[in-house]
């Protein structure tokens, strides 16, 4: 028994992780518990070395003096500022009112402010819940299929996740030991493009079940002509600044990540102080909720390192590099499977639990593949989105779920009696937007361009080709030779 554990300990390790997380213990303390129960059970058998566990401080401490996860933070708080100061009702109002003559219209509004929301707060929660108590009730009382209507906003909210300034591809970043930038470059376009998904499949809904996205009637529309246009500019043009602040900035190379992420938050303070929105308690709520998810993202980050510093110590990372680079069909067949059984583990995991238990033990199997990690990085975020819209556990569903009526209740403006909308009527409404993130990750593989295109490699030069030509010193000159680099 004994001869077994210690020639399987690295399965063993990543079964028994699989376990605690499956009966229901916080997932940062079952990487933390796995890794140190597993430390001393190695120390125990003579595999580990007692000194190993002195490693443990030191890179804790290195978590708390990475300068890249300040992002978080900021573009938490960012975005929460602007979800409570108004901006996203504004918009949607505005959106809707100008695509209200077209059917289908709501849907397209709700579509195009998702992704200026994803674009301005990077908080997939904070889009969909503001998104679902604003535009869900006005959809609802014109008509609107209660799947499609359900679909569309938690689906445009989750365009949070793959739009720059994602939180997750911040922490993708991290874990795939890349630049911010550059994975933020990289998902601009298939970003777009998934945006552009939604948009074709709410027009298709629009010409094949146009009863199922009906215009809004004459008497609905509040804006027209010059009032409408006004409207539509001083609307668009706040948000629209404070993406070229924080992704221009990072784009251009003028400020870091974590330097546009404190701009951000900056220009959110003082949008919502010139819309005299700004106040105490609005401050005090969105400070709360940054400092909570900042917190569990620290925490799920400690207990990975703890994990991955005895999961290596017992040759874990070669055990997984070996199943996965042996698998036949070589990039192809290692991207398929990966990919495979990453939207199956997002049915029960959600993005950073992904992104921190799963991304570290795949990365040096692609990197030895030669795939391009950034390419990789920006796959894998587009593959986890869905863990937000899977039935049952999505939490984008959930979210909504949250904020959707639950019982009939009376239209506060038709003074009608609505149904309510029904959890079951939710996930029908998820599963064709499942369906295009799955075209999109298929896409992706297809044409790699969506995203090494934009992503600048620097000089391309090879670090472990550099040759260092120091030339022998002449007794007859003072002067030191010269350097040269080839």
């Amino acid at each position: 028994m004994i001869h077994f554990i210690v020639d399987n300990m690295a399965p063993l390790m990543f079964a028994a992780l699989v376990v605690v997380l499956l009966i229901g213990y916080p997932v940062a303390f079952s990487l933390a518990a796995t890794g140190l129960g597993f430390g001393l059970l190695g120390i125990e058998l003579g595999l580990l070395g007692p000194e190993l566990l002195q490693a443990l401080p030191e890179r804790v401490f290195g978590i708390m003096l990475n300068d890249t996860l300040l992002a978080i933070p900021f573009f938490t708080f960012m975005g929460l500022i602007l979800e409570r100061s108004g901006m996203a009702e504004d918009l949607l109002d505005t959106i809707g009112q100008l695509f209200g003559p077209v059917r289908g219209g709501l849907a397209f509004a709700v579509i195009f402010v998702g992704a200026l929301l994803a674009a301005t707060t990077g908080v997939v929660a904070a889009s969909v819940i503001s998104m679902g108590l604003i535009s869900l009730p006005i959809m609802l009382r014109y008509g609107y299929d209660r799947r499609v209507a359900a679909g569309v906003i938690a689906a445009s909210g989750t365009l949070a996740q793959i739009i720059p300034p994602s939180l997750v591809l911040i922490v993708m970043a991290d874990q795939l030991g890349r630049s911010v930038g550059d994975m933020y470059a990289g998902a601009f376009i298939p970003g777009l493009a998934l945006t552009a998904l939604y948009a074709l499949f709410i027009g298709g809904v629009a010409l094949f079940r146009p009863s199922a996205t009906p215009a809004l009637p004459l008497e609905a529309r509040s804006l027209r002509g010059f009032t409408l246009a006004l409207r539509v500019v001083t609307s668009l043009m706040p948000p629209l600044l404070l993406i070229f602040l924080v992704l221009g900035t990072i784009f251009l190379g003028i400020a870091t990540p974590t330097e546009g992420g404190a701009m951000g938050a900056t220009g959110a303070l003082l949008l919502a102080l010139a819309r005299r929105r700004l106040s105490w308690s609005l401050l005090r709520q969105a400070m709360d909720t940054t400092a909570k998810l900042s917190s569990f993202v620290i925490f799920i980050l400690v207990g990975s390192t703890v994990f991955s510093l005895i999961f290596r110590a017992v040759n874990g990372d070669l055990w997984v590099e070996h199943l996965l680079t042996g698998l036949p069909g070589g990039q192809l067949g290692f991207l398929l499977v990966v990919n495979l059984l990453v939207f199956v583990l997002a049915f029960f995991l959600d993005f950073f639990e992904l992104a921190f238990i799963i991304v570290p033990l795949l990365a040096p199997a692609a990197e030895k593949l030669g795939i391009d990690l950034i390419w990789f990085g920006v796959l894998l975020s587009v593959n986890m989105q869905t863990s937000f819209m899977h039935p049952p556990f999505g939490f984008a569903l959930f979210y909504l779920r949250s904020v959707a009526p639950t019982e009939e209740y009376t239209d506060r403006v038709t003074n009608r009696r609505m149904a309510p909308v029904t959890t079951w009527q939710i996930y029908q409404g998820a599963i064709p937007f499942v369906c295009l993130q799955i075209i999109m990750v298929g896409l992706v593989i297809a044409f790699p361009w969506m995203v090494t295109g934009e992503v600048s490699h620097g000089t391309g030069r090879d670090p472990a080709k550099v040759q260092i030509n120091i030339p022998a010193p002449d007794s007859s000159n003072d002067e030191p030779p010269p350097v040269t680099f080839k």
